[in-house]
């Protein structure tokens, strides 16, 4: 039996299959076409920039290094250009070794390249491109160029590099810059204008090249660079050119740098001169020195391990970090603050029997037998220890430390290097800040007397030293030290001064700095210091100081010749010149030279001789000027000693014992 169809029942489900079709390509094509419309039309901006961004490549211009001039327009810091050899680590095919030795048959590449370029390797981005090779010439350059088809991810760049033409001299003062490393990358973008560092290969580590890092390193510009698919560079769409960085004019005169390096000899030590009217920093010695030019492309081991274990310390900064007891040169400032409290006239005297008793201990005095009748002028001029010591008894600890405060002792002078030290000025505050046990934490008069000498707990830095002495000279007019003088726009050459004006002043009476004054020139011309100052043409202030290193035992006297070098006294010496209007003032510690008169006083002569006279040593004077040269912009480890260290040698910590005694300044 046949079943028949039902038409109308299939008809039905055909019509319903065929709208449900078209029901759902309707809803597919209205898929289409709404992200169409969200790809054109709602995300087309941001479609587009990374279109854009694939097809042109934003490449930082890197600006010119600021330069580094002394104050007369001599070149201490400039850059030059160089090829360099560079590997990009993710670019390299095979093996790095293979390759570089490989590179090695083309270009020479010695040992400490390839260790080097394995620390660079190790601190920098697998995609950054590192150095191997520095400063090819023309010929290496030739060679490799034709070969580079063999290297991929072996690139020659044309690099600014830095210079520092007179090696070694004013190595502390100007510094160095190095590679970027992880730690100096990560203080990078810790800071707000990171985004000016994109390209940037190199950074201020040390001296003014760290200090004014912002103003040496310009305004980094851009390039708009079209690329092909492959990423090379097919034309430059648009640029924004670099600003270069600020030029540095310092204060220093770097021939009388010289002159004052040279002098020094064999000898550590630093010296530091002022002018005191305006806080330039004339001359920065810290010997020994180093080159300068070794760290720029990363020091090699050797090297490095020299300078870092030698036990001349010539990575130390001296006059910014070393601390040193002043010794006698503290004098003309303890009796300047006897006269401005009342505490003592011109006139008055007293016995000096060669030592001076307190309760059981015995300071003594340089001279045996003592200087007999002393007022204030014989007490500088022939560097009474006696008078000094009752001085200081008489003032006390926190009068001294109130009196010498505004002088900058102890204090931080605020010049433009980083790291620099405090030093101190002791006071009964300090102690009992500084120590944990109540026997420590107390002040004991008896620690008082060697204050007066400039020994004791007193340690400052030799700038702090010539700072001190500038405000002297200066009638009490505070000037901030500092080491650049101009900042100068790398395009449009405007200058700006970078301390305009005074800090403030101390007000002292005119008369009592006069006498004081008095008495440093007659140190000169009668006292410790004649012999060496003999025949100027013009008229120097100064005082001589010696400072001991460590301390003697019980009624034994000083032998030089007995005590190993590197614990010998250390040798000072104050001056400022000329005497009635002074231009420069100087302070200098000669470690372990012995005494201030025998090791200090001649490398200041030579000094003043240059800046006042224009004569190099060894040759005739010329006539006095009116003006100074400038023309253009008018630890050893036992002598950098800590507190700790200080109190140590000190045997009244608990009060002056039995029998002991104290060696006077000999100076």
């Amino acid at each position: 039996m046949t079943e028949l169809k039902n038409t109308e029942r299939e008809l039905y489900y055909f019509h319903l299959r065929l709208t449900t079709m078209g029901l759902l390509v309707f809803i597919c094509f209205g898929l289409l076409v709404a992200r169409v419309v969200w790809l054109q039309v709602y995300k087309h901006a941001d479609y587009a920039a990374q279109a854009e961004d694939n097809r042109i490549s934003i490449v930082p211009v890197v600006p010119n290094r600021g330069l580094i001039y002394d104050r007369n327009g001599v070149v201490l810091a400039r850059n030059y250009s160089a090829y360099t050899l560079e590997i990009t680590p993710s670019k390299v095919h095979g093996d790095m070794e293979s390759m570089i030795d490989e590179l090695a048959t083309l270009i020479e590449i010695a040992p400490k390249d390839r260790k080097n370029f394995k620390k660079l390797m190790e601190e920098s981005k697998n995609f950054e491109s590192v150095p191997i090779r520095t400063r090819l010439s023309d010929e290496e350059v030739a060679r490799f160029t034709v070969q580079r088809f063999r290297f991929p991810g072996v690139e020659i760049q044309a690099r600014l590099f830095r210079q520092y033409p007179l090696g070694s001299v004013a190595a502390h003062v100007i510094g160095f810059i190095g590679r970027i490393n992880q730690k100096d990358a990560q203080k990078i973008e810790d800071m707000e204008d990171s985004a000016n560092y994109n390209g940037t290969d190199y950074i201020g580590k040390e001296g003014l090249e760290k200090s004014y890092e912002k103003q040496l390193h310009g305004t980094t510009g851009y390039e708009e660079v079209e690329v092909s698919a492959g990423g090379r560079a097919v034309r430059t769409l648009s640029r924004t050119a670099a600003v270069p960085g600020q030029n540095l004019i310092l204060s220093i005169d770097i021939e009388l740098q010289k002159v004052a390096e040279e002098a020094f000899g064999d000898q550590r030590g630093a010296l530091v001169a002022i002018e005191p009217a305006t806080g330039d920093i004339l001359a920065y010695v810290s010997r020994p020195s180093f080159d300068p030019n070794l760290f720029v492309e990363g020091i090699d081991q050797q090297s490095w391990d020299e300078l870092n274990t030698s036990l001349d310390r010539p990575l130390l900064n001296r006059p910014l970090s070393g601390t040193y007891p002043p010794g006698s040169t503290y004098k003309p400032f303890m009796a300047l603050a006897a006269l401005e409290l009342g505490r003592r006239t011109p006139q008055q005297s007293i016995s000096d029997p060669g030592y001076f008793y307190f309760g059981n201990h015995k300071f003594r005095d340089d001279k045996e037998g003592g200087h007999g009748h002393v007022d204030m002028y014989r007490s500088v001029v022939h560097s009474c220890d006696t008078y000094y010591y009752i001085l200081a008894n008489e003032l006390g600890v926190d009068v001294i430390h109130d009196f010498m405060k505004p002088f900058g002792f102890g204090q931080l002078t605020g010049i433009d290097l980083e790291h620099e030290r405090r030093g101190l000025l002791p006071s009964t505050e300090w102690k009992r800040n500084s120590y944990k046990s109540p026997l420590q934490k107390k002040w004991y008069a008896g620690e008082t007397i060697s204050l007066g000498i400039g020994q004791g707990y007193n340690a400052f830095t030799p700038l702090q030293l010539a700072h001190a002495t500038a405000i002297l000279a200066n009638d009490g007019v505070v000037m901030k030290p500092h080491l650049v003088k101009v900042l100068e726009n790398g395009s449009t050459r405007e200058r700006t001064l970078t301390v305009p004006k005074e800090s403030y002043r101390i007000p002292l009476k005119q008369e009592h700095l006069d006498i004081i004054k008095n008495t440093m020139v007659g140190v000169a011309r009668e006292g410790t210091s004649a012999k060496v100052f003999a025949g100027t043409q013009y008229v120097s202030a100064g005082k001589t100081g010696t400072a001991q290193v460590v301390s003697i035992k019980q009624n034994e006297k000083y032998n030089a010749k007995t005590i190993a070098e590197r614990l010998r006294d250390n040798a000072l010496y104050i001056a400022f010149a000329p005497a009635e209007k002074p231009k420069i003032a100087i302070a200098i510690v000669v470690e372990n030279g012995g005494f201030g008169a025998l090791a200090a006083a001649p490398i200041v002569r030579k000094a003043l001789d240059f800046y006042l006279l224009g004569k190099r040593p060894g040759e005739k004077s010329s006539p006095v000027s009116e003006a100074p040269r400038s023309a253009m912009l008018r630890e050893d480890t036992a002598s950098l000693r800590s507190a700790a260290e200080l109190k140590a040698d000190d045997e009244s910590l608990g009060g002056p014992k039995a029998g002991a005694e104290t060696r006077g300044n000999k100076d």
